[in-house]
């Protein structure tokens, strides 16, 4: 669906995303061809853009694909980009190849999400993850943010929870500000709203393996620090801690609405105890 701002023009909105990109008229107009004066004309409604300014302006601005669709249709055009059901017959390849990487993922953890955090697909690694979360959170439509914060969920494994909590909600205000998404702020307020599970003191936890006592911590001396190139996610899971750095992955120059809001995210052992544990419990 895409977004219209009632009572608004294309000038005032143009106008406003190049202020949140921080770039000045003549900066705009110099990498969209075009003049700073005509920038002005159109930003103040006294220029009726035409279909093509509208775009390339959109294309320097990185104006989101259904953001952009919003923009021609308050402007009187017709939305440029599709909006196709993953679904939908004609995404059957796009399902495909996305299905052909989760598999090849394994047995790391990875998911697809869409643009409010809907879990689209994942693996077997993100379902040995999510072993013991309660059914109703399990439940189609399910939710990453969900699923990570809720205190019922991941929440209460999670060794390093507010910064990863502080983190995943930084990310999620970055996006509210790019996309006009009420879905998307609405989710935002209930995930912040979660009351965060207190935690013990796990400094002196330790993890039994074949008969020696072996610090979860992340300075234990018999194991491997966690990377320190990311922030990781430390999981608690099987009597361990396990250690991840995740990663997101975008399609380039999507044409379609539905394609440009979906995040790919893979979850990488941050040290060979958790390789390992991985290759061990989720099955080949």
């Amino acid at each position: 669906m895409t977004t219209v701002l009632p009572d608004t023009e294309v000038g005032p909105l143009l106008r406003g995303w190049r202020e949140q990109r921080r770039i000045s008229q003549l900066e705009l107009a110099l990498r969209a061809d075009s003049s700073a004066r005509h920038i002005s004309f159109i930003e103040t409604g006294r220029s009726r853009p035409s279909e093509d300014m509208i775009l390339r302006l959109a294309e320097q601005l990185d104006v989101p694909v259904r953001e952009r669709n919003a923009l021609l249709v308050v402007a009187g055009y017709a939305p440029r980009y599709a909006q196709t059901p993953l679904d939908d017959p004609a995404m059957a390849s796009l399902r495909e190849s996305l299905d052909r990487l989760l598999t090849a993922y394994e047995p790391y953890p990875a998911l697809v999400v869409d643009g409010t955090y809907g879990v689209v697909a994942s693996n077997r690694g993100i379902a040995l993850l999510l072993e013991g979360v309660p059914e109703k959170l399990l439940t189609p439509p399910v939710n990453a943010m969900r699923l990570t914060l809720h205190p019922e969920g991941l929440a209460p494994r999670m060794v390093n929870l507010p910064e990863w909590r502080a983190d995943l909600l930084a990310q999620m205000d970055r996006q509210i500000a790019l996309v006009r998404s009420p879905e998307l702020r609405e989710l935002y307020d209930e995930v912040a709203g979660y009351p965060v599970p207190a935690r013990a003191d796990r400094s002196d936890r330790t993890d039994r393996v074949g008969g020696t006592d072996r610090a979860l911590g992340t300075g234990g001396t018999e194991r491997e620090r966690p990377a320190a190139f990311a922030l990781p996610m430390l999981l608690e899971h099987g009597g361990r801690v396990l250690s991840f750095v995740s990663s997101i992955a975008t399609f380039n120059t999507p044409m379609d609405v539905t394609v440009a809001e979906l995040a790919i995210e893979t979850f990488l052992p941050a040290d060979r105890e958790t390789a390992a544990y991985l290759h061990a419990h989720v099955p080949s």
